[in-house]
């Protein structure tokens, strides 16, 4: 017992809420599965036969499932609770990945693979966001940031760190489509651990529970009603769009931008798994500085304002510098870590409204974060052409500037008054 309470208190100490742990570890090994196959599956199907813009269209497609299951993660985890809408993640993932991969890419059946990889995109997203509603009702506020901060660190650890490490092991071992089946048995794992193992109990005391069908429903408008009720709800969403938003347009165009600087296609590869490296290990920094120094002017001036510096850098470092490829991996590993300064965002919105509404608020946050997988792309898709690299860097820092901005206006409930108070006092003291 005196071991497992110490267990305990050292995992409460580093900021994971020891009775989630399981939680996160499900977290972990389920994003394995999921993004093994990101660094490699494009390049892999026009090999296959299928053209680049085919291929950029069932990446949309995906996108666009994960926008509607981000937003739908924080209605259902709090109207049928997250164990429940964590296992329709887990369902629609093994349905999507199967269909695609027994019926859909043997003969490149296009029109299969559009449908049955976009099912497999709301998978991730009511698994793990839904994980993250469940984290903000269950962790005390002064630890909040923190404990958003570890499970950026688990999802984007099993995500981009992980799943691409294990993937090019696998593909060497097994190939590309042995690999792909894996995946169905890494989130088994990681669902079994997250659902099953994770024994912490989910519960929202609510004064409308007579009808609890209506209640339900009730919850799903919540979903949209909150934008109007709490405006600044809506103006989180949007930064948390921006904040990863070059993430994705980023290696649709960075790499040919960087090979004409000398920068050949695997040191790329190299310097983007070492940017990650970088953001998870920043996802905890930035989580305890947000609980130390605010969680809203850490969101502004190391996330915003830091991404958007660094931004500019990695186009202009190349060309002031030759393609020197030591300041061009620093430059990336400074908005690796920049990226992560949004990290408290997540333990800022639920943190505006009151707790009926938390769930509501996640959703919007949620959604955010799924709009940056086709925002990204669609940015580069709509002013590559006429901007070229220059035009699309100086876009993404625009809005960086633009989410610093409207950062401003996130203030907690009572923390205008707070500071009104304190004006006072020092003009009376003057």
């Amino acid at each position: 017992m005196s071991t497992l309470t110490a267990n305990r208190s050292f995992l409460d100490k580093i900021g994971i809420p020891s009775h989630l742990v399981w939680g996160y570890f499900g977290i972990l090994i389920f994003m394995m599965g999921d993004g093994m196959e990101l660094a490699w599956i494009t390049p892999y199907l026009v090999d296959q036969g299928l053209t680049v813009q085919q291929s950029a269209l069932l990446t949309t497609a995906y996108g666009i499932a994960i926008a509607i299951a981000a937003w739908f993660s924080g209605v259902l985890a709090e109207a049928i609770g997250p164990r429940k809408t964590m296992m329709i993640g887990v369902v629609t993932y093994v349905l999507g990945q199967t269909l695609f991969l027994a019926l859909a890419l043997p003969n490149l059946h296009y029109g299969l693979m559009l449908p049955t990889y976009a099912v497999r995109g709301f998978g991730y997203p009511l698994f793990a966001y839904s994980f993250l509603v469940w984290i903000t009702y269950r962790t005390p506020q002064h630890q909040l940031g923190t404990a958003v901060g570890w499970f950026w660190f688990v999802f984007t650890g099993g995500l981009s760190v992980l799943g691409a490490f294990y993937s090019k092991w696998s593909i060497e071992a097994f190939g590309h489509i042995a690999t792909l089946w894996s995946a169905n048995v890494w989130v088994l794992i990681g669902a079994l651990f997250a659902i099953v193992v994770n024994r912490d109990k989910f519960d929202i005391k609510r004064e409308k529970d007579n009808n609890d069908h209506s209640s339900k429903f009730a919850e799903l408008l919540n979903g949209i009603k909150i934008l109007k009720k709490e405006p600044k709800v809506a103006i989180a969403g949007v930064v948390r769009v921006v904040n990863q938003s070059s993430q994705y347009a980023f290696p649709l165009f960075l790499p040919l931008y960087l090979g004409k600087h000398g920068i050949k296609l695997d040191v790329w590869l190299e310097i983007w798994g070492t940017i990650f490296i970088s953001n998870i290990a920043f996802n905890l920094i930035f989580g305890f500085i947000g609980d130390k120094l605010g969680w809203r002017n850490t969101v502004t001036w190391f996330g915003a304002v830091g991404c958007g510096v660094c931004t500019l850098m990695l186009f202009y470092t190349p060309e002031f510098f030759a393609g020197n490829v030591i300041l061009v991996g620093l430059v990336g590993i400074l908005w690796g870590a920049c990226l992560a300064g949004f990290v408290p965002l997540s333990a800022l919105t639920p943190s505006l409204v009151g707790d009926g509404d938390k769930g509501a608020a996640m959703a919007i946050l949620n959604l955010g974060a799924g709009l940056c997988v086709f925002v990204g792309p669609a940015l580069v898709a709509l002013f590559y052409e006429v901007a070229g690299t220059r035009g699309i860097i100086w876009i993404l820092a625009g809005l960086y500037a633009i989410a610093a901005i409207l950062t401003t206006f996130l203030k907690l409930p009572g923390e205008g008054k707070q500071q009104a108070k304190i004006a006072e006092d020092v003009s009376i003291i003057g």
